[in-house]
């Protein structure tokens, strides 16, 4: 299936600041595609470039196979959510839609059935004749969105749509981009939420200081790092490990051994061999074991990984 956004290469300076540095990736349609990435990492740059509010200093963006400024049909079918609000406080959230809904073209009956259809997607219809400056952020989350799809767009770029609001209008905007995924659109979502990423995204773009770092599902991701398999097996009557917790530490391939509230945590290099192993060795000590789980390295490490542990402020 080909890709309905295709962005090659792009690139953005700001004087001597490399704030962008060929960045490609592509959308096909019913994907979300994850742009992840700490503050300050290009993500809104590299939207913005590919929503055409900046021009790119190297590099191109490609809408349905075209660049979009000379394919109008295709800019037509790009919707975008930025992060900042783009709502205003004094008019009421038709007010707002149908406002936004002449600047797509729309009219008539088609602006009627857009806004209403709008309202009632993202669970506001009821909140049509309210001021939007009446409205908790959650809620004006959801307009901005709304806003965004009022001409039914093909490809959707969200910016941290999520930023600041409760988790129950962040589920319900959750359960709006499931909808638009089943749908056939293609969406691609920026968040620094490792959580949101693993819940909503079918491939996931890992980028800091303007550049791509890794690309692929969570798992692949996961599976790129060089840590291996935790085993954590809970013990019955197992103490504190004293007069044979060192000797856990000696099975081939273990690492990392430790014990605390009668669960007994190590890393081992192959996750069968670990495992055979470490139940042979509960058995013969006469331990009771009351679970085993597995723990692999998440989205969170894997991003921590690649990006740094230090604090950032932009």
């Amino acid at each position: 299936m080909a890709p309905l956004l295709e962005a090659r290469r792009l690139a953005k300076n700001y004087g001597t600041l490399r704030a962008v540095e060929e960045v490609s990736l592509s959308l096909e349609p019913g994907e979300i595609l994850g742009l992840l990435g700490p503050n300050g990492a290009g993500k809104t740059t590299t939207v913005s470039m590919i929503a055409g509010l900046l021009a790119p200093d190297g590099g191109e963006v490609l809408l349905m196979g075209r660049p979009p400024s000379t394919n109008g049909a295709a800019k037509r079918a790009l919707g975008l959510v930025p992060q900042d609000l783009a709502l205003f406080d004094g008019l009421t959230a038709e007010a707002n839609l149908r406002l936004f809904g002449a600047l797509y073209g729309l009219g008539g009956p088609g602006l009627d059935r857009a806004v209403k259809e709008g309202l009632a997607f993202v669970g506001l219809s009821e909140r049509a004749s309210s001021r939007v400056k009446s409205f908790s952020g959650g809620m004006k989350r959801r307009l901005n969105l709304a806003a965004g799809l009022l001409h039914d767009p093909s490809v959707l770029l969200l910016d941290e749509p999520t930023v600041g609001v409760d988790p129950q209008s962040r589920n319900a905007i959750f359960d709006v981009l499931e909808d638009l995924r089943s749908r056939g659109k293609a969406i691609l979502y920026t968040t620094h939420y490792m959580e949101e990423a693993e819940r909503l995204c079918s491939r996931i773009v890992i980028m800091d200081h303007g550049r791509v770092l890794a690309e692929g599902t969570a798992p692949e991701l996961a599976s790129r790092l060089p840590h291996p398999t935790r085993l954590v097996a809970e013990l019955r009557g197992g103490g504190d490990g004293e007069g044979w917790i060192g000797e856990v530490g000696k099975l081939p391939g273990f690492s990392r051994v430790s014990i605390e509230g009668g669960r007994l945590g190590a890393t081992v290099e192959n996750l069968a061999e670990g495992t055979s192993a470490l139940l042979a060795f509960i058995a013969s000590r006469g331990l009771e074991l009351a679970s085993l789980e597995t723990q692999r390295p998440d989205l969170e490490t894997v991003f921590l990984a690649l990006t740094g542990r230090e604090l950032r402020d932009a």
